[in-house]
């Protein structure tokens, strides 16, 4: 006989119910919001009675619209008791908390991310895989074993070749809560690195006053080094950490206290910091902070508590005004930093930027030789501290494993160190791996060679 087929049992998904008032541009916004709580795998709910929550989108554009919107809120506390408010009375918090302190968050209008947290915290989405449109890590682009985590957009520096805060506004941090929340999901659905992404990490936080938000019943501040610390507590499915690494970085006081973090094993010991330059006046044309010879003194003192600490940056050659001297005084900089990994650019005008209007351009000639020897002076320097690396044993994340030699079947890998961030800096080249290992995993391997870029070992 057969045995008996065991039906899966799908399970409810929550209900919201939504009561939209004003204008067309609020219906859209609610529109908008249902759209992205559908896709979270959350149903609709036509009345009261079968919400598990209810949303109220208000109007706050006259007073008579205020009133109503009121009303509306204190129909569905009085209807269902869970109530969460946005649109444009959203700013008048204290109001409808003063009137309703029942309800369970209030926003602001466009808010569509802090909308969908609420929801999610008021009344959980349930994942399936077998109804689930997305799935829990969301669609990515990158291998499954690394993302991209963004904490902010903007940038409230008005440096003179960027044209970023044009395009990207002044610096807007996303809430901490709702940061971590993605973290954790991107790391339940298989991530093992999480690269730290924005226009200025250091300042996440700054336009919120560094709030703090409440997770996993603990106040956490938007704040870069509570964010460190918090992601640093994150776990694998198998019980590891998963690496975090801080892009972007500006070197900030605070920035002396992550390190401690890296030396503590909660944060990657990686830091990417865009100095752009070191000369003093060429600083000051960029609208940089010109402070180059206290973070010499600062890169020493991490190193002394994170000795294996990676630096990477990126510079710009051939500014606006930038003389022989300014160009030497770079390298002599370099030569003390001993930065780790280093980028370089030629200067190129981007329309809209002050620095078009600087006098003293550059010839291309000169932008093009002085990159040559910035470059080769940054290969000498990774080259040493690479040739200092044999004979260690590292902990690496595997990208990619190649196919079985047709004579003697061995296989090997690409993989990369915790100084080497993904399609940017230099790989660890594997020989002889096991031919069960697979991109993410993580394995301890001994360095047996180096190049200028490139580390070269085996598996322990």
């Amino acid at each position: 006989m057969c045995a008996a087929i065991m039906a899966t049992k799908i399970p409810d998904a929550p209900k919201v119910g939504m009561v939209s008032l004003g204008c067309p541009k609020n219906l859209v916004d609610s529109e908008r919001i249902l759209t992205k709580l559908r896709s979270d795998g959350y149903q609709m709910s036509a009345d009261y009675a079968g919400a598990d929550v209810v949303l109220v989108n208000t109007c706050g554009f006259l007073d008579s619209a205020k009133e109503e919107s009121l009303e509306a809120i204190g129909e569905a506390i009085k209807e269902n008791g869970r109530v969460i408010v946005t649109g444009c009375m959203g700013d008048e918090a204290d109001v409808i908390r003063a009137k309703f302190p029942q309800v369970l968050a209030v926003t602001g209008a466009h808010q569509y991310e802090q909308v969908v947290n609420a929801v999610h915290d008021a009344s959980p989405p349930v994942p399936n895989a077998f109804v689930d449109l997305v799935p829990e890590g969301g669609l990515k682009l990158t291998p499954r074993h690394y993302s991209y985590l963004k904490i902010s957009e903007g940038c409230n520096h008005r440096c003179s070749f960027c044209i970023i805060p044009s395009i990207r506004g002044d610096l807007v941090s996303r809430r901490i809560d709702a940061v971590l929340r993605e973290a954790e999901k991107l790391v339940a659905a298989g991530t093992r690195e999480l690269l730290v992404i924005s226009q200025d990490t250091s300042a996440y936080g700054v336009d919120v006053r560094h709030e703090p938000r409440l997770w996993k019943g603990e106040e956490v501040r938007t704040h870069m080094t509570d964010l460190a610390r918090a992601l640093g507590q994150l776990r694998t499915a198998e019980g590891r950490a998963p690496w975090v690494r801080l892009h972007y970085v500006y070197p900030y006081p605070h920035v002396d206290h992550v390190v401690p973090l890296m030396a503590d094993g909660l944060l990657t010991p990686y830091l990417d910091i865009p100095f752009q330059h070191a000369a003093p006046g060429v600083l000051k044309a960029m609208k940089r902070p010109a402070n180059e010879a206290k973070v010499l003194d600062r890169i020493r003192k991490w190193r002394g508590i994170c000795p294996d600490i990676a630096i990477r940056s990126s510079f710009v050659v051939g500014f606006p005004g930038e003389t022989e001297a300014d160009f030497q005084y770079l390298l002599d900089w370099l030569e003390e930093a001993q930065l780790d990994r280093v980028g370089a650019f030629r200067f190129e005008p981007v329309e809209g930027a002050a620095a078009n209007d600087l006098p003293g351009a550059v010839p291309e000639e000169v932008k093009e030789e002085r990159y040559q020897r910035i470059m080769e002076k940054t290969a000498a320097i990774s080259a040493a501290k690479l040739a200092a690396k044999v004979g260690r044993v590292l902990p690496v994340i595997i990208d990619e494993v190649g196919e079985p030699d047709e004579e003697d079947g061995s296989i090997g890998a690409t993989a990369r160190s915790q100084a080497d961030a993904p399609e940017i800096d230099g790989n660890v080249l594997l020989r002889d791996v096991s031919a069960g290992l697979k991109p993410g995993d993580m394995i301890d391997v001994v360095v047996e060679d180096a190049d200028e870029h490139d580390l070269y070992g085996a598996p322990v």
